[in-house]
């Protein structure tokens, strides 16, 4: 069976679901609560359910609320050079359809921003649907509309790997945008769907960032000049898609360090660095986790190992990745971690209105600048 993240993290038993440091005292203007909080590649899991249901159990429903969060974008797949990309994203995107199906009145697909306004109103969790790939698009770029109309709003560009779009960030040629990734991009904006830039070679970020004329995303990466990893990002391409006015998202990742061991601390000096770099009308958050925290027992270690073991067979795992690394920081693996992330950066001394651009605000105008609403 194929193991993806999401996969994996539904077949995750969160006992600790809460453990770890103590919950974060709520500021007395309640500023994270009535904030739109946004996780810009994530996903929504269910730890407790049985297989096979797409009903959220009432438990990961309420610890999804209690993550404060107000909007994840999950993922539809594939990822990578598949034999068959376009019959593997039908399956996914039902698969999408058919959780959002059994949840109504819990979750609300997100096709404007006016989407996450409204699910911030109503006390639902909003659900934003995009690729990490172009792969089930390749040349064929009518797909894109297709896409759009299955609720798919944001496409990335490229995986890890080589695609006919350009390369991946692990590509030792670093050969950069293809023709027809031009043409994707300039399509991806016709249809008045989100570029993202994450995964990328150095210079197909680079290229694709000049060639786009509308705001951009890349939506998880860190900062290769604090981590000189092929994921992560340079200062110049960060510059970059701030210009065209975009947004950074960093991540909960092994790869903000060199040992696939990042502590809380290093996380903040990501998010600071691009922060600084970017200017904080351009910084986010993207954890590239699951809402809900991973656990980490031995049945949870069981599952990663496979999984792990899994990337690494199909030539998209990345440096840093292995069957003993969680791709998560550890120091905030945690339902309340936003909450705690946001204290945290706010005693070194963050401002309200500039929390509320990192946990959100960003996002939020790029998406309005992309879908309108």
């Amino acid at each position: 069976m194929r193991v993806d993240r999401r996969t994996m993290m539904m077949g995750a038993v969160a006992a600790a679901a809460f453990a770890g440091p103590a919950r974060a005292k709520r500021g007395a203007d309640g500023w994270y609560d009535r904030a739109i909080v946004i996780d810009a590649l994530g996903g929504v899991g269910d730890p407790y359910g049985p297989d096979g249901v797409s009903r959220l159990s009432d438990r990961a429903w309420s610890e999804t609320q209690g993550t404060g969060v107000t909007m994840v974008r999950d993922t539809v797949f594939p990822v990578g050079n598949v034999p068959d990309p376009w019959g593997d994203y039908l399956k996914s995107i039902e698969s999408s359809k058919n959780l959002l199906a059994a949840n109504p009145d819990r979750l609300l697909l997100v096709r404007s921003a006016g989407d996450i306004l409204k699910a911030k109103r109503e006390g639902k969790f909003a659900v934003l649907i995009g690729t990490q790939d172009t792969c089930m698009v390749g040349p064929a770029l009518d797909r894109l509309a297709q896409l759009k109309k299955d609720g798919v709003m944001t496409v990335q560009l490229t995986y890890n790997n080589r695609n006919l779009c350009g390369d991946g960030s692990l590509e030792p040629d670093n050969a950069g945008l293809s023709k027809l990734g031009r043409a994707t991009i300039e399509r991806i904006e016709a249809e008045k769907l989100l570029l993202d830039l994450s995964h990328g070679g150095a210079r197909t970020m680079a290229e694709a960032a000049r060639h786009a004329k509308r705001p951009l995303v890349i939506s998880h990466t860190g900062a290769r000049a604090l981590s000189d990893h092929p994921r992560n990002t340079a200062d110049e391409t960060i510059r970059a898609v701030a210009e065209k006015g975009g947004v950074v998202g960093v991540y909960f990742m092994p790869f903000l360090t060199l040992d696939s061991q990042p502590k809380g601390s290093d996380l903040i000096a990501h998010i600071e660095h691009i922060a600084n770099v970017a200017g904080e009308d351009h910084v986010g958050i993207g954890t590239d986790n699951g809402v809900l925290p991973q656990a980490t027992d031995e049945a949870a270690r069981r599952r990663n190992r496979e999984w792990a073991l899994q990337r690494i067979k199909a030539g998209i795992a990345a440096p840093g990745e292995g069957p003993e690394v969680f791709p998560i920081v550890a120091d905030y693996n945690s339902v309340d971690r936003y909450r705690r992330l946001a204290t945290a950066l706010a005693g070194r001394g963050w401002s309200v209105a500039r929390l509320e651009k990192l946990f959100g605000g960003n996002f939020l105008r790029v998406y309005r600048e992309a879908w309108g609403g």
